[in-house]
């Protein structure tokens, strides 16, 4: 698999990683046998970097990686930190921030975490020079090797970019998500911060799979929070009215490449963007991981393929989200 600087980091790791959010909870039920064979089958398949959060499961996702942790080599792992607190910018201090990583570290089996990530904190904590200071400190520490920060907005990554020691920013990019492409992916270019794409295919709508009759389960957040009851609205379906989204999709099924699925389709479009370090795919069985995986052997899409996917983002989706993150 082709490989990318991981920003800051200092790591290559592989383009196409595994998001492993699915793994704990709020995609419907996934036993530990199952979601040990995503992970095995992610590695095998030439993964190389891997992203979870303490939250995941309420650490149940940390637990699966750190036991595959156990037996092979050269990963990446990154996880996050923040979201089981209340969210307050009182909260992100170095006390908590400490507390939170040994119950990281202890969870994937670690010394040492390879990257921690502020999971989508308070706007204000951000600008924050005293969260940023005890972030050095968890370094110097030796707590964690590198920091980065996952974001909600495109304001949100502009000022983390602009941290110093800020190594990576999390941001939802995907064909129905282009504002970061505006500011956020030529400025982290610029400071050479590294770029992991989440939520890449729009919680399933860019798999191509889905139709309106699609039902999903009453723990799937799919189900909860469309309309953002649980958390921000954005990370479902990114923020888009589920019959746009399949609209959209209609229109964009004509541009795949022969013998491509949809959703490798909306992974090398995210490929394909200036400045991505590495997209993270979630997957609930080896056959998804293959598939998620088989994006990167894609041809880069064609000028006509990509001028397909602008279209139809400022035709349909740009009305509803543009302005919003």
């Amino acid at each position: 698999m082709e490989t990318r600087r991981l920003g800051r980091t200092g790591r290559d790791v592989g383009v196409v990683g595994l998001g492993a959010w699915q793994l704990g909870a709020d995609w419907g039920a996934v036993d530990e046998s199952d979601a040990l064979g995503v992970l095995q089958a992610a590695i095998e398949g030439g993964v190389t970097f891997i992203d979870t959060a303490d939250v995941y499961g309420d650490g149940r996702s940390e637990r699966l990686v750190g036991q595959v942790l156990k037996s092979h080599d050269g990963l990446t792992v990154a996880t996050k930190m923040g979201r089981r607190v209340e969210q307050v910018p009182e909260n992100y201090t170095l006390d908590n921030f400490r507390a939170w990583n040994d119950r990281s570290r202890q969870n994937l089996g670690v010394d040492t975490i390879d990257l921690v990530q502020l999971h989508c904190p308070p706007t204000p904590v951000y600008s924050n020079d005293e969260v940023f200071d005890a972030l050095d400190s968890m370094v110097e520490e030796g707590r964690i090797a590198a920091y980065g920060v996952s974001v909600e907005t495109c304001a949100e990554a502009l000022t983390a970019i602009a941290r110093p020691n800020v190594a990576s920013v999390q941001i939802i990019l995907n064909a129905f998500r282009l504002k970061p492409l505006d500011e956020v992916l030529p400025a982290a270019q610029a400071a050479g911060v590294g770029i992991i794409a989440r939520v890449p295919l729009a919680s399933g709508l860019l798999s191509g799979k889905y139709d309106e009759h699609t039902t999903f389960s009453a723990d799937d957040h799919r189900t909860y929070n469309r309309h953002g009851e649980a958390f921000d609205v954005g990370e479902t379906f990114s923020g888009v009215d589920f019959a746009t989204g399949l609209e959209a999709v209609r229109r964009l099924m004509p541009w795949l490449p022969a013998g491509a699925t949809m959703a490798q389709f909306a992974l090398r479009w995210i490929l394909d963007q200036p400045g991505v370090s590495v997209v993270i795919p979630g997957a609930r069985n080896p056959e998804q991981v293959a598939g998620n995986i088989s994006a990167a052997t894609l041809a880069p899409l064609t000028d006509d393929q990509l001028t397909a996917v602008r279209a139809t983002y400022d035709e349909l989706i740009r009305p509803q989200l543009h302005d919003r993150w």
